[in-house]
């Protein structure tokens, strides 16, 4: 369900998969090729959310815009997986990073390109993550440099989903 909020209608690119059952309203921008799956909500009315090109946003993720810094803008960059239940109100993800399942990322928080956040794990209120680092735990803390391993989903991802949400698109789901 897509759905304007305050004169904001959510801007989402022609190649762009949006699940009948994802929630999507407000000052929203998602790039082409993206993915948003079952259960997604996608929140833009304290901010702009701008999602870039072949990002998947799984199952039942929440991203909601607004800080009590007053900085409610969300960026989330081009190859980004943030997967199954992860819910997001930050300010910027880079490019390449993978959010793991169940984490949860607070205000404020600016993640660099080619990170990984461990399933599960808990990024805390205005946190500065560099390029190329795993975080993991709760409280989430910084552990080393993101592995290739680790960092498979975002390397393959413009090959993964785009093609499977091709593929839900042309069957009509």
């Amino acid at each position: 369900m897509i759905r304007s909020l305050n004169g904001k209608t959510p801007k989402i690119a022609e190649s762009a998969f949006i699940s009948e059952a994802a929630y999507i309203v407000g000052d929203v921008e998602i790039g082409e090729n993206s993915s948003v799956w079952p259960g997604a909500v996608i929140r833009g009315d304290f901010g702009k959310i701008k999602i870039g090109r072949n990002t998947a946003v799984e199952d039942n993720c929440v991203i909601h815009s607004g800080s009590p810094s007053g900085v409610g803008d969300v960026v989330i960059g081009d190859s980004v997986v943030i997967g199954h239940g992860a819910v997001l109100n930050c300010h910027r993800i880079g490019n390449g990073v993978l959010i793991g399942m169940n984490s949860t990322v607070l205000h404020d928080t600016e993640i660099g390109d080619f990170c990984v956040i461990a399933a599960g794990c808990l990024v805390g209120q205005g946190m500065k993550i560099a390029e190329k680092s795993f975080v993991a735990g709760v409280p989430g803390k910084i552990k080393g440099q993101a592995s290739p391993e680790q960092l498979w989903w975002t390397q393959n991802n413009p090959d993964v989903y785009p093609q499977l949400a091709k593929q839900y698109k042309e069957q009509g789901l």
